[in-house]
């Protein structure tokens, strides 16, 4: 499928006319704007006639699906995008690069906080939320560059957690302030609810130390995944409760963990994000798109949960047997040195015309460069970050060299391979 833009930048309709689109190309009447997926722009005015496309996308928290569809249920786009999940990593890793560095040449400055913008501002979203939500959103503004995309289909979560809790949500009158008050809001409330239900008085040592000042415990402490319900909440008096964190004694009482929902509360937090910066999107759950799926009889893919979302529960028609992957990586390295004493630095430009993560043609096969050495040989890697094996090569070619190795394209903070389904 070759995608198209007019004189203008504007998207119309994909060809799969391969001959005309040589045609053009050979004329001068078009150029290429990008190799993968191939889109051409044209050169000379011609009529806007555009269908109605409606993009799916099955949203996550560690791939996107995308898929967009005509109104017979043809399928003209598909990718899937891994999200990064590797953030806060990554951020842990600066800080000890940056600490070392600073304990090795500065002089000792007394430790500071709350000195930084993004830790005191308000309505802050946090770095691996906010790179999840840019990735969500550059692959839709990016299909909606390339397809004149008039609807867009978003299936938030697999399904609302919040409606679980508060059945009421699903009353629209409800549904729009309803959103701000979680399960455990007003803590409080539940509070005074277990004081009550243990009748004031606390249930290890009953009353004998004669602590007027009631405490409510975490029998699973939340920092072990203990939930704020009231199943895990118990009543202790002031000695009791002191007594018990610092290991003083042992009581045998049980409770209730959280729910695994780490993704699924991510999803709840980038949904907002993403109905908010979409008003006009039309919003679905997963358990929607798995019966529609189910009825069509498809496979568990993302893209094709997205191909179920776009078609709205008409026959899926795969026009396209193109699926675009693609993979967020971070923009650079934060490692400069290494050694015992930091002495050896590392080049983190080019060595030999090639970056880490350019797309490289090797023997007639693409990959991405993984690592480079100095002595002009690299590693080469698939989308996946997998390690292509040359071991069966003849010698000579067991290990890459960058001087035969072609560059497709750049480093970029994404990564994009075309596979056939």
């Amino acid at each position: 499928m070759v995608y198209i833009l007019d004189i203008n930048g504007q998207p119309l309709m994909p060809t799969d006319r391969y001959g005309k689109v040589k045609h053009l190309l050979r004329q001068g009447k078009a150029v290429v704007v990008k190799r993968c997926p191939f889109t051409i722009r044209l050169l000379y005015d011609t009529t806007a006639y555009t269908q109605k496309l409606t993009l799916g996308v099955d949203t996550g928290s560690g791939t996107v699906g995308t898929a967009v569809s005509d109104e017979k249920g043809n399928i003209v786009y598909m990718s899937e995008v891994t999200v990064r999940n590797d953030i806060t990593d990554k951020m842990k890793q600066r800080l000890r690069y940056r600490r070392n560095r600073r304990n090795r040449k500065t002089r000792y400055r007394k430790a500071r906080y709350l000195n930084r913008r993004n830790s005191i501002k308000s309505d802050r979203f946090n770095p691996t939320m906010t790179s999840k939500f840019h990735s969500h959103i550059k692959e839709i503004d990016y299909i909606k560059s390339i397809l004149p995309v008039k609807t867009l289909v978003l299936e938030t979560g697999q399904f609302d957690t919040h409606l679980l809790k508060n059945p009421c949500l699903a009353n629209p009158k409800v549904r729009h302030w309803g959103y701000q008050k979680g399960v455990n809001y007003g803590f409080e409330n539940t509070k005074a609810m277990v004081l009550n239900r243990d009748n004031y008085t606390c249930q290890y040592c009953r009353g004998k130390h004669k602590d007027s000042r009631l405490e409510v415990h975490h029998i699973i402490f939340r920092s072990n995944g203990g939930s704020d319900e009231q199943e895990n909440l118990i009543t202790l008096c002031h000695t009791c409760h002191k007594a018990l964190h610092s290991g003083r004694i042992n009581p045998n009482f049980s409770g209730r963990k959280k729910g695994t929902l780490r993704y699924a509360t991510q999803m709840n937090s980038i949904r907002c994000q993403l109905l908010k910066h979409y008003p006009d999107a039309i919003e679905t759950f997963g358990c929607v798109t798995k019966a529609n799926r189910l009825n069509l009889n498809l496979e568990k893919h993302h893209y094709t949960d997205a191909c179920v979302i776009a078609t709205e529960t008409k026959p899926v028609c795969l026009i396209t047997d193109i699926l675009y992957l693609k993979k967020s990586v971070s923009d650079g390295d934060f490692q400069q040195t290494k050694g015992i004493r930091s002495e050896q630095v590392i080049n983190t430009g080019k060595i030999y015309g090639f970056r880490k993560f350019d797309k490289v043609r090797y023997l007639g096969n693409e990959y991405f460069i993984k690592g480079r050495m100095s002595t002009g040989y690299a590693v080469l890697m698939d989308i996946n970050g997998k390690k292509a094996d040359f071991s069966k090569m003849p010698k000579g070619f067991k290990t890459p060299k960058l001087s035969i190795c072609r560059r497709i394209s750049a480093r970029k903070s994404q990564l994009i391979q075309a596979m056939a389904i």
